[in-house]
C-alpha cells in the first residue's frame, strides 16, 4: 500500500475542522489533524458542507476538466463511489475550472460520473488545502481527520485503493 500512494504531511501548520478563517490566514492542513471544513455548490446548486458528512470515510479529489491526469482518474473514482457508496463512503469531487458548471457538467455528464461535483469559484477552498498541482486527494477518516494525501492521479480501482478505503472505514 506504501507504493501506491505517496503520502506528504507538511509541516507548515494546521487548521481545525470548525474554524472559517479566510485562507489568507490558515495554514495547510497536515496528516493527522482535522480537515478544514467547507461549505461549496455542487452542479444542481446544493449547498455542500463537508462536516455534514462526519462518520463517512471522504474522498475528497480536488480537479479541472483542462487536467489530463485528472480526466485520467475519474472513471477509477466513479467506480470507487459505485463500490463503496452504501458503505458510508464519499467522493467530493472539487472542481477548479473558472467556467464553473457551463464545462463541468458536460464533462460530468459524457463520463457518466455520479458523485458529486463541486464547484471551488475563487479556489479558497483548494489554497486552503494547500492543493497548488491537480489533481490532488486527501482521504479523510469517519472523525473528519485527513489520513492520506495523493499527489497526482491514482488507478482507484486498484486493489490497494480498495484496501485503503477498507481500512479506513473500520477505523
Amino acid at each position: 500500500m506504501a507504493m501506491f500512494l505517496m503520502v506528504a504531511g507538511s509541516g507548515m501548520g494546521s487548521a481545525a475542522a470548525s474554524d472559517a478563517l479566510p485562507v489568507a490566514d490558515r495554514a495547510f492542513v497536515k496528516l493527522g489533524e482535522p480537515a478544514p471544513n467547507f461549505q461549496l455548490r455542487d452542479l444542481n446548486g446544493h449547498l455542500i458542507t463537508l462536516s455534514d458528512l462526519r462518520g463517512k470515510v471522504v474522498l475528497l479529489n480536488f480537479w479541472a476538466t483542462w487536467c489530463g491526469p485528472c480526466r485520467v482518474e475519474m472513471p477509477a473514482m466513479e467506480q470507487l463511489y459505485r463500490m463503496f457508496q452504501r458503505k458510508d463512503f464519499e467522493i467530493l469531487a472539487v472542481s477548479t475550472d473558472a467556467q464553473g458548471a457551463a464545462i463541468t457538467r458536460p464533462f460530468q455528464q459524457e463520463n457518466r460520473l455520479t458523485f458529486p461535483i463541486l464547484h471551488d469559484p475563487d479556489y479558497r477552498v483548494g489554497l486552503t488545502y494547500g492543493a497548488r498541482s491537480l489533481p490532488m486527494t486527501f482521504l479523510i477518516d469517519r472523525q473528519g481527520i485527513i489520513r492520506h494525501q495523493v499527489f497526482g492521479a491514482r488507478d482507484w480501482e486498484a486493489p490497494e485503493a480498495q484496501q485503503l478505503i477498507q481500512m479506513l472505514m473500520k477505523s
